[in-house]
């Protein structure tokens, strides 16, 4: 099965290494997008409910989906989506894929995503990772389309989010203020924007009847290598520190 993806443009490109995001609209085509809207509309209906942890409470979600449904993995493994990954990460000779989810934004179920990083939880070397958010139907800005701090890529690791009342990256670092936020999108399904893991985002609660459905997939640097740092997706794993992760659960990318 092969998934048509379009190639980011040298715009789209230099608008992310400036940034820290960019908007690829119609990354896929809506029709493949109502494909794959159905299969995950499926996945995520049988999901637990609750409120648990501050992510519960942001949106729901089914982690790995590209490892059981071969869509979602075609889609993953697309050679398309690894050169364009490659493309904007800067210095990168290939990539990894870190994980795939099917997120769901209910409204009067889930919040407001706090504005976080990515990265600070990873057990990578090296920050050149970055995640593509593709809406798989239409999202306009009210329904809780992601929104970016301009240019916070280069401030480096501003810690971890999410562990405890009060800790969003705004509340951490007040001086975040100083930067401009990116617009509220509009987004139709198959498109999508992506974000560079340092990247502080976030995104508002939900305010239509329909819930919002997105496809994200994260991408790393192929040559990073595994720390050790505890970290419940590579647990038990086998890996060697100071190794890059050959591993099954990180296929491999080479444009």
């Amino acid at each position: 099965m092969e998934i048509p993806v379009r190639h980011a443009t040298d715009d789209e490109v230099a608008f992310f290494h400036e940034h820290g995001w960019v908007r690829l609209g119609r990354l896929i085509d809506p029709g493949t997008a109502a494909e794959l809207r159905e299969r995950a509309t499926g996945y995520l209906s049988g999901r637990a409910k609750g409120k648990q942890t501050p992510v519960d409470q942001a949106f729901g979600q089914a982690r790995d989906i590209a490892a059981s449904d071969e869509m979602f993995g075609a889609m993953t493994m697309s050679p398309q989506m690894g050169r364009n990954a490659v493309r904007l990460l800067r210095g990168v000779r290939a990539v990894r894929v870190q994980v795939t989810n099917l997120l769901v934004k209910e409204a009067g179920e889930h919040g407001a995503t706090e504005f976080h990083q990515d990265f600070p939880w990873m057990p990578m070397d090296r920050s050149a990772m970055l995640t593509v958010w593709l809406a798989l139907a239409d999202v306009p800005a009210d329904m809780g389309s992601l929104r970016f701090y301009e240019g916070s890529h280069r401030h480096g690791l501003l810690g971890r989010s999410f562990t405890r009342p009060g800790d969003d990256q705004l509340s951490q670092h007040p001086w975040l203020k100083e930067l401009e936020v990116s617009p509220p999108l509009d987004l139709k399904a198959g498109d999508a924007t992506v974000h560079h893991a340092l990247t502080v985002h976030g995104a508002p609660a939900n305010r239509h009847d329909s819930p919002r459905l997105s496809f994200t997939v994260t991408y790393f640097d192929a040559d990073a290598l595994y720390t050790g740092l505890p970290y419940s997706q590579t647990d038990g794993l086998g890996l060697q520190v100071n190794r890059p992760f050959e591993h099954e659960r990180f296929p491999c990318l080479k444009p």
